[in-house]
């Protein structure tokens, strides 16, 4: 019984923390899963990881010749995936035992402010339903090509795969032929030769998923004289039956399902909406980082400063916040194109302004109470009462407008996609997908509908994230919560 509890979440379901434990639960054994399913993708990903990184010292231009972004996304999910097993168990095992100390009379006036927040922040049930769901969206972000069913970018054969409805099911004939066309690999000898071969097999395997043979989708085929007829769409086409893989003495069929459907190009609607949740979460969590950084640096900087510096950088705010953003960002985008990247700087430097105006009112409080006026007495220097005093005493509401903040920003993203202004194709977000769809919405309605679903579940969980926060942090809100 002490190893079973050693699992994480039985801890907390033992002393009565039913949510939270079934949930921790849930999640390694969702994880444990993964894994088990994923054994084989995983430790390519991470035997690659290993050659690319001893190729980067001994060879780098090696490296440089046959390194592929792609493969990143097998790392971040491998290490992600293998971290998330014992970080699930670790805060098991430390709630469980906190919840343990909670229960004796003399750890109760022992609560600090966070923990008090906390807990208050874990009576929410629907700010902790909500806190579950963007702990599940993430995870699939970062797991997208492990989970993932098909690449995003496949483009099957549409007049089979194109306009398929939810939860269809169509044969695919095994191919002799590959997937994808290997790459050319050098016979020498040497060391670095060699660790550039076995990361170009292992790069080729991950971006087949570890299936090399290349599928034909048909409506249908027969075998007869050592011609295979198939049938894709109204066409009756021919080929020679060599052309087939060798599957062992099986059927050279296979039967694949599209949960989500297909769009015009026969490409996995599940998969595109897997893979385009890792740009608009990720475009959402670096926007609100950079822009919420910003606001703080600068209104800690014009409240506790004052003067001359206080009035510049209010009337820079000024300006900008008169300015309409989304008339900013469309001039920044027409003068300098379209990018990611481009699109995280744009939207990070335009929502920086109302962070910076709560800060600094923050800070103008303050720095008149007691405990400020004492650290400058003491000669403190002007740098230790900003990090030590000031900055985390204006955490409440720049948790607060963060939490808040990072649904609009995933709203403006996806936006600037529909609008073809965003992320271009066929990158997916969930933007450019619900672009896609629109023009044949009333026939195919799944193509628009699933990314849409998904923006709303994410905007209204972050929303509730934040009014969770902000009453676990307000002291009149807590006993209410």
């Amino acid at each position: 019984m002490p190893l079973l509890h050693r699992i994480p979440g039985l801890g907390l379901i033992r002393r009565q923390r039913k949510g939270q434990g079934i949930f921790l639960l849930c999640s390694f054994l969702a994880y444990l899963l993964i894994l088990i399913l994923q054994w084989d993708l995983v430790l390519i990903s991470l035997r690659s990881l290993a050659v690319a990184s001893a190729l980067l010292v001994r060879a780098p231009h090696r490296l440089r010749e046959i390194f592929s972004i792609e493969i990143i996304e097998f790392w971040v999910a491998a290490i992600v995936l293998l971290a998330m097993l014992p970080t699930l168990a670790l805060i098991s095992e430390k709630s469980a035992a906190k919840a343990a100390r909670q229960n004796s009379d003399e750890s109760r006036n022992e609560s600090s402010l966070g923990s008090i927040s906390l807990q208050a922040f874990m009576r929410n049930t629907i700010a902790q339903s909500a806190a579950a769901v963007v702990f599940v969206l993430y995870s699939v972000a970062c797991l997208a090509p492990l989970l993932a069913p098909f690449s995003p970018y496949d483009q099957q054969d549409f007049l089979v795969t194109a306009y398929k409805p939810p939860l269809t099911r169509l044969q695919a004939l095994v191919l002799l032929q590959p997937k994808i066309q290997a790459m050319p690999v050098t016979r020498a000898g040497n060391i670095e030769d060699r660790m550039a071969a076995s990361l170009i097999g292992d790069l080729r395997t991950l971006k087949t998923r570890n299936e090399p043979n290349a599928l034909k989708f048909v409506d249908g085929y027969r075998i007869e004289n050592g011609t295979v007829t198939y049938l894709q769409g109204m066409r009756t086409r021919t080929m020679p039956v060599e052309e087939l893989a060798d599957r062992g003495g099986k059927t050279p069929e296979v039967t694949r399902t599209f949960v989500l459907g297909t769009d015009q190009y026969g490409r996995d609607i599940l998969s595109r909406v897997i893979y385009g949740s890792r740009i608009s979460l990720s475009i959402g969590f670096l926007v609100v980082l950079i822009s919420v950084t910003l606001g703080t640096v600068i209104g800690i900087s014009s409240g506790y400063f004052g003067g001359w510096i206080d009035a510049v950088l209010m009337r820079i705010v000024d300006v900008l916040i008169a300015f309409p953003a989304l008339f900013l960002i469309l001039i920044i985008i027409a003068a300098f194109g379209n990018s990611i990247y481009l699109i995280v700087i744009t939207l990070s430097f335009t929502g920086w302004m109302g962070v910076a105006r709560i800060v600094r009112s923050q800070v103008l409080s303050l720095k008149e109470q007691e405990f400020i006026l004492a650290a400058k007495a003491l000669g403190l220097s002007s740098m230790r009462i900003i990090f030590r005093h000031l900055a985390p005493n204006t955490l409440t509401p720049v948790i607060i407008a963060a939490t808040l903040r990072i649904g609009s920003i995933i709203l403006t993203e996806a936006g600037l996609s529909f609008l073809g202004l965003g992320v271009q194709p066929p990158t997916p977000s969930w933007g450019n997908i619900i672009n896609e769809g629109r023009d044949s919405l009333l026939n195919h309605w799944w193509i628009s509908t699933f990314p849409g679903i998904a923006i709303l579940t994410t905007v209204i969980c972050f929303n509730l994230i934040g009014d969770g926060v902000r009453d676990a942090l307000d002291p009149r809100m807590r006993g209410q919560s």
